[in-house]
């Protein structure tokens, strides 16, 4: 890769961030405009409410276009086919399979790399099948759009929607049905752990969900070691800690 190619990408890696800032902000006034058509004074009058709608609208349209630029290093991910960061031709370890919490499932576009058709695409993979998938995901303005990608990735008997966060994932009088401790096979995250709240103890928490020898496929922003200018820009300016 040439010098100007380098160049070129670090500045996109950079700038991603504001990118997607500034479309976050410019999709604020459609949200708006939806939400009075719709008669919901309610939501526009409630901060909460309103940033769940904007939430929403936003990742709606943008979602599609990030999990297109991120498949060709999640799949592998989830095969067992990458170490240290890098995709490899041969498994290195098992793949996701039995029970599975996606964790920040949002309007659905992950929703399909737990379906059996990934079984059958890569003779190297070392998928088993998920025999059920807990989608967690809070905000229920997603959930309408969930519930179309489940359905279209013929998973309504296995995939369920968790309408609560991490810490009330036990508690069946918050949303009717419980996660039992050491349960759960695989934890997949993409992407999310950057927006959820109290991050080092809901992390911690969900641990403890896993069985034992369970597994976390994880693909989220990181940071940089080096330089140091580098380091200082991801934790002062875009909040990427560890």
């Amino acid at each position: 890769m040439s010098l100007r190619s380098q160049i070129f990408e670090l500045w996109e890696e950079l700038s991603f961030p504001w990118k997607l800032l500034w479309l976050s902000f410019c999709s604020i006034p459609p949200t708006v405009a939806r939400l009075y058509r719709e008669h919901k004074v309610d939501t526009l009058l409630s901060p909460s409410r309103f940033q769940e709608a904007w939430f929403n609208d936003f990742w709606g349209k943008i979602g599609g276009e990030l999990k297109a630029g991120a498949v060709d290093l999640v799949l592998p991910l989830l095969d067992g086919r990458v170490e240290g960061g890098k995709v490899l031709d041969e498994p290195v370890g098992p793949g996701i399979g039995g029970v599975c919490i996606e964790l920040g499932a949002g309007s659905g576009f992950w929703v399909d790399i737990f379906s059996d058709k990934h079984l059958e695409s890569n003779a190297k993979s070392k998928r088993t099948r998920v025999t059920r998938a807990y989608g967690i995901e809070p905000n229920r303005d997603q959930h309408v759009n969930l519930r179309k990608k489940i359905a279209e990735a013929g998973l309504e008997d296995q995939y369920e929607i968790v309408p609560v966060g991490i810490e009330d994932l036990g508690d069946p009088t918050k949303w009717g049905n419980k996660i039992e401790k050491e349960s759960v096979d695989c934890i997949v995250s993409i992407r999310c752990l950057c927006s959820i709240p109290e991050p080092q103890r809901n992390i911690k928490e969900l641990y403890g969900y896993l069985k034992k020898g369970g597994r976390w496929y994880v693909f989220e922003h990181v940071r940089a070691d080096t330089p140091a200018a580098l380091r200082l820009y991801q934790g002062k300016y875009i909040n990427i800690q560890a």
